[in-house]
C-alpha cells in the first residue's frame, strides 16, 4: 500500500496501533491516538436519573473497555440512577457490553459547583453533559473536554449522529491539549517573508544580530548585517 500524507479517524485498539506505528516516524500525520470512548455526566438534583443512567448505557454500549462517568451534585442519584441502570438494562440487547464497561466508570459526588468544574476538567473526557439547572451559565467555566453538550436535552448521542459535534474526539485526558477532527486537520500553517526596503528592516536586522551574537552564532549575526551593505 502506498504511504498517504495522513490518516484520520477513530477505531478499536488495533487502529490505534496501526496509527502510532505508521505515525513513527514523522512521515505520516495523525489526528490522535483515540481510546476507549469516555463520557461524564455532570448533574444536579434537576437531572433526571432515568436520562442520566440512559445516557450512561449509551455510552457503555460501545465497548468494554467505554469509560461512563456521572459527577453529582445530588447524592441521591448513587442509589437512583443505579436502580435506573439495573432497569434499564434488564431488556437492553447490549446489555453484556454495557455491563463491563459500567464497571470501568463510577459515581463521583461533590460538595458544590465548583468541585464539579474541577473534577470534570482533571477528567477532561471526551464527551461532558451537563445535565443542570444552569448549564449555560456554567458551559463557559469549563476548559478541558472534547465536545460539550449543554443542558439535559443535548444528548451525546445527538453529536455522534447527526447534530453537528464532531464524533472524533480526544480521549483518555489529551483534550487538555488536543481538539478533534475537523478540516484543520488536514490544513497546514505555512508563514512567508518578504523585505524590499532594507532602511525599515534595519531595526529588525541589528534585533537579529544581537540574537546571534548572544547564542554565540557569529555567521547568523553577519547574515542579517548583509542586508545593510
Amino acid at each position: 500500500m502506498p504511504a498517504c500524507d495522513v490518516v484520520v479517524g477513530p477505531g478499536n485498539c488495533y487502529v490505534t496501533a496501526a496509527k502510532q506505528l505508521v505515525s513513527g516516524g514523522g512521515r505520516v500525520a495523525i489526528d490522535m491516538l483515540a481510546g476507549p470512548s469516555e463520557l461524564v455526566v455532570f448533574a444536579d438534583a434537576t437531572a433526571s436519573p432515568a436520562v442520566i443512567a440512559a445516557d450512561l448505557l449509551a455510552q457503555a454500549e460501545h465497548d468494554p473497555d467505554a469509560l461512563p462517568v456521572l459527577v453529582t451534585l445530588d447524592p441521591t442519584h448513587l442509589d437512583r440512577v443505579k436502580t435506573e441502570l439495573a432497569r434499564q438494562l434488564a431488556n437492553l440487547p447490549s446489555g453484556e457490553v454495557a455491563r463491563a464497561a459500567l464497571s470501568n466508570g463510577g459515581v463521583v459526588v461533590v460538595a458544590n459547583m465548583e468541585e464539579g468544574i474541577a473534577a470534570c476538567d482533571a477528567l477532561a473526557p471526551e464527551h461532558l453533559e451537563l445535565c443542570l439547572r444552569d448549564a449555560a451559565v456554567v458551559a463557559p467555566r469549563l476548559a478541558h473536554f472534547g465536545a460539550l453538550f449543554i443542558g439535559g436535552g443535548s444528548a451525546e448521542v445527538l453529536g455522534d449522529y447527526g447534530a453537528g459535534p464532531n464524533h472524533v474526539l480526544p480521549t483518555a485526558g489529551t483534550a487538555r491539549s488536543k481538539g478533534g477532527l475537523s478540516v484543520y486537520t488536514f490544513l497546514r500553517v505555512r508563514t512567508w517573508l518578504r523585505i524590499d526596503d532594507s532602511a525599515a528592516a534595519r531595526p529588525l536586522v541589528e534585533d537579529a544580530a544581537w540574537f546571534g551574537r548572544v547564542e554565540g552564532l557569529e555567521a547568523h549575526a553577519r547574515s542579517a548585517e548583509r542586508r545593510l551593505d
